[in-house]
Formats: structure tokens, C-alpha cells, sequence
């Protein structure tokens, strides 16, 4: 049975013990039950922790991780790999610059359709601004922004005056060169940039670690929704592991999720204790069919395999 689906599911039901204590409020304006600072460790050399008490969507899991390691920050990329789950912070930045406008708001179906018609408008309302892709591949990288034409429909034109800091590149090669480092570190927070993303990096910095021939990762994620986020962050990161091992001829150890500020909005209550009904069923394996640069894979290349999970549980996205 899955280990994975007990370590997370002993989170879930410390959380939902804790929210009857106390509940606090933040910028969703959806009450939330919080706890700070707590760990999970999973054994990738034993099972993929991809969670089997609910269905994770393995192909979105995919699509955003390759988004992030080719640098990217515009959302088009994951629509065109059907995966819907930045559009809801980019059409809320739209309709409220329509409504300022003197215009009605449109729907997530035309918005992501605008998005995939009309290259300029994917420029100028599909960034997320910098975001993880920019933060792993582009470090510290100086811009300057200009608007051509006005309204809703004006293209946004950027101009790199300094080019950033490729942090994923660098630290294969540390892992390669010199594995004992500690300093093995890929940061996705740059306290200069947070506020130039729709939603600033949740997943503050990773950390790898070499042993005996052996590659883990540990996040520290600052923020994390641990019914809808946490399920598929831990997934991520442990697909990453499994890519930069694969990339430095190493085989895999452990992947440690760290969270700050781990909270269970309370419009997830009552699915999350729908989860906790559930038992873990057999954990799949990952499949990783061609060995490619980290930045040259396709959803191809990935399979999950004996992937057999209860169904998944819908629950609103808090924006």
C-alpha cells in the first residue's frame, strides 16, 4: 500500500484537528485552518508519491514542471497541454482591468481561447510574471516593460537590459563537479520580484543532497494549500528529483516537503475528511522513457505506471 498516501493523510487529519482551534483570516478572503512549520519525508527509491486516496492529474503535474525548467511564464504553453490551473489568476487580473474599463467580465473558456488565437494577447495577458520558470532559468534578470497601443488589447513589449542567473544549469553542474557541496540550493523567492507575479512563488527554494551515490531534494514551500496544492507539489518535486538524477547519473534517494504556513481552507473541510474515509491502494511507478536535457523532455517521455487512485474530489481553487 501506499507510504505516501498515509504521510500526507496524517497531515490532513492533524490540520483538521487544529482548525476547530483556531481559524485566521488572509488576502483569498476564505477562512483558512493553519499550522506553521512541519515536515513529510518520502522514499522515491521505494514508490512514487503520487497520491492514491484521491486522483492527482499525473499529465498537469507533467506539463507544470516542464513549463518551470524551460524558463517559461507565459500560460499559454500549459493550455496548449491542457492544463487549466494558472488561467484562474490571469483572468482574474483581466476582468478586473475590463470592469475598470467600462466592460463586462468574459468566461475562463474565452479568455484561454483569446489566449491560444492571438499571440499578442497571450504576451500581454498570459505572463505570470516572474514566476518559478523565470526565477529557476533567469535569475535576477533586468527588464524593462513597454506598452504598445492601449485598452484591453495593447501589447506588452519587454526589453532585457540584463540577462539573469541560470540556477537549474548551475546547480546540475555542482551536483556533478562537487557533490558534497551544501550549497546545492535553487531559490525561487527574490524578495526585489515578489510582487511582479500574479502570485508570488509559494515554493520558496530546494535544496539537493548527494549520498552514496544517491540524489534527494528537499522544498521548503512558504505557503501551502495542502488539499488541492500539496498533493500535486509533492508529485513535482519528485518528478524534478527523479529528472536531475537521471541528468547527473545518479539514482535517487528522498524527497522532503518542508512547509511554512500549511493551511486547509475551510471550504476543503468536509472533502478532506471524505479523503481521510479512504484507504491507500497500491502506489504506482514512474516510467521515464527517454533520457533527454532536463529542458528538452516532452509529457511523452513520462508514464505512470499501475496508476489505479479513488476518484478525484472537487474543490474551488481560493484566488
Amino acid at each position: 500500500m501506499s507510504k505516501a498516501d498515509k504521510t500526507y493523510l496524517s497531515l490532513a487529519e492533524d490540520l483538521l484537528d487544529q482548525v476547530a482551534l483556531a481559524q485566521r483570516d488572509n488576502r483569498t478572503d476564505t477562512p483558512t485552518g493553519a499550522i506553521f512549520g512541519t515536515q513529510l519525508r518520502f522514499n522515491l527509491a521505494e514508490e512514487f508519491p503520487i497520491l492514491t486516496t484521491k486522483q492527482v492529474h499525473f499529465p498537469s503535474v507533467v506539463s507544470e514542471l516542464l513549463w518551470f525548467l524551460k524558463g517559461d511564464t507565459n500560460i499559454k504553453y500549459l493550455l496548449e497541454h491542457n492544463n487549466h490551473i494558472w488561467t484562474d489568476w490571469r483572468l482574474k487580473e483581466f476582468n478586473q482591468y475590463r470592469e475598470e474599463m467600462g466592460e463586462e467580465p468574459i468566461d475562463q473558456k474565452r479568455f484561454e481561447q483569446c489566449l491560444l488565437d492571438s499571440p499578442a494577447f497571450a504576451k500581454t495577458w498570459g505572463s505570470i510574471g516572474k514566476g518559478y520558470g523565470h526565477q529557476w532559468r533567469n535569475f535576477g534578470e533586468v527588464t524593462k516593460v513597454r506598452h504598445i497601443g492601449a485598452g484591453l488589447y495593447h501589447e506588452k513589449v519587454t526589453d532585457v537590459i540584463q540577462n539573469g542567473f541560470d540556477q537549474i544549469s548551475w546547480v546540475i553542474n555542482e551536483i556533478k563537479t562537487n557533490p558534497n557541496s551544501r550549497r546545492l540550493i535553487v531559490s525561487g523567492w527574490n524578495p526585489a520580484e515578489a510582487n511582479d507575479v500574479a502570485l508570488p512563488p509559494c515554493h520558496t527554494l530546494f535544496q539537493f543532497h548527494v549520498n552514496e551515490g544517491k540524489l534527494s531534494c528537499q522544498l521548503y514551500q512558504r505557503s501551502a494549500d495542502t488539499f488541492l496544492g500539496v498533493p500535486f507539489n509533492i508529485a513535482s518535486y519528485a518528478l524534478l528529483t527523479h529528472i536531475i538524477a537521471l541528468e547527473c547519473g545518479l539514482e535517487v534517494g528522498e524527497f522532503i516537503w518542508t512547509g511554512g504556513c500549511v493551511h486547509l481552507y475551510k471550504n476543503h473541510f468536509e472533502q478532506a475528511k471524505l479523503q481521510l474515509t479512504r484507504s491507500p491502494r497500491q502506489f504506482p511507478k514512474l516510467v521515464i522513457k527517454n533520457k533527454k536535457p532536463f529542458d528538452e523532455y516532452e509529457f511523452e517521455d513520462f508514464e505512470i505506471v499501475d496508476y489505479n487512485p479513488y476518484p478525484s474530489i472537487k474543490a474551488e481553487v481560493a484566488v
